[in-house]
């Protein structure tokens, strides 16, 4: 009995210990083609951590706020950003737990994100800005805007997540997930999996664009290498996404919203048109533009129809 529970805690160290090897190598080699450069950019000491941004251009400011999501950062922009320059001020951040920004150990709430765009606003740019917003982080561009008044000209959202899907709360199982992914060494391993080459291939080919033929391995790379900068530590953040931690209900603050709220959504998502027609009910002076031949990230996609619209929008 004895020599089996032996082997047993042998088997786990050496378990444990190959587990940990791992992310230790995947740590090390993920940024080895070092695409996302720090040295373009600046950092914002921001009371949480340093948030990593750029600017460029002269002009109107223009605030771009890329996907919430682990794997994201303002690389989502490369493709517009050239264009938009030649007439606006144009800021990109990495969010909080996302890219070459500070990761810390916490829980990563709605209002966290709140606040870093609300001081992003008032002590790196200064006046108010108009604001492009990708995907979930609509929410809580949303609730800024609609808490100071004198953040943003104009808001524009890019395929915004559902006013539904907003409103899911946290429950048990999922905390489980976050303690879980929260572990120092099998929680490192699970999220290595998860934002594999593998998945985020996978994810950009059958999600992300509506032609993979289109997808590039540098494009593949550059997620990779978000998500496993400062020691694959964006994990926290997923732990709190998959809590549900990172959603709010914004239909509230849409109703009394009085910044514009221009929608750019993609025909080839799922449920495109019904997510931006609860979108122009909910606030009636809401403008939607529909494309072709996308699906989550036009902006990478088919750049150029994106700027036309972007540019339709802020005259």
């Amino acid at each position: 009995m004895k020599k089996n529970i032996k082997h047993f805690f042998l088997l786990t160290a050496l378990a444990a210990g190959t587990i940990h090897f791992v992310n230790r190598f995947i740590n090390m080699t993920a940024d080895i083609k070092n695409i996302l450069k720090a040295e373009n950019g600046n950092f914002y000491d921001w009371k949480n951590g340093q948030i990593y941004y750029t600017k460029r251009g002269s002009g109107s400011p223009l605030l771009l706020i890329h996907d919430l999501n682990p794997v994201s950062s303002s690389y989502e922009w490369c493709k517009v950003i050239r264009k938009l320059e030649k007439k606006h001020t144009v800021y990109t951040l990495d969010l909080l737990g996302c890219g070459r920004s500070a990761k810390p150990y916490l829980t990563y709430t709605n209002y966290l994100y709140v606040q870093l765009v609300t001081d992003f606003i008032q002590n790196v740019i200064g006046e108010k800005t108009d604001i492009i917003a990708s995907n979930e982080s609509i929410s809580f561009v949303t609730l800024a805007c609609n808490m100071n008044k004198d953040l943003a000209n104009s808001i524009i959202a890019i395929n915004p997540t559902s006013l539904k899907d907003l409103h899911i709360t946290t429950d048990k199982y999922a905390s489980v997930k976050k303690t879980l992914l929260e572990l120092p060494v099998i929680g490192t391993f699970l999220y290595n999996i998860k934002v594999s080459n593998t998945y985020i291939t996978k994810d950009f080919r059958e999600e992300y664009y509506a032609r993979p033929q289109l997808v590039s391995s540098k494009l593949i790379d550059a997620y990779y290498e978000a998500a496993h900068m400062n020691f694959s530590h964006g994990k926290y953040l997923m732990a709190s996404m998959e809590a549900n931690y990172t959603k709010n209900s914004i239909e509230h603050a849409l109703k009394k919203l009085e910044t514009p709220i221009y929608v750019i959504e993609s025909r080839n998502m799922k449920d495109a048109i019904a997510i931006a027609d609860s979108y122009k009910k909910t606030n009636s002076r809401n403008e939607i533009v529909y494309l072709s031949n996308c699906k989550k990230y036009p902006q990478l996609e088919i750049a150029d129809k994106v700027v036309e619209a972007i540019d339709m929008f802020l005259k």
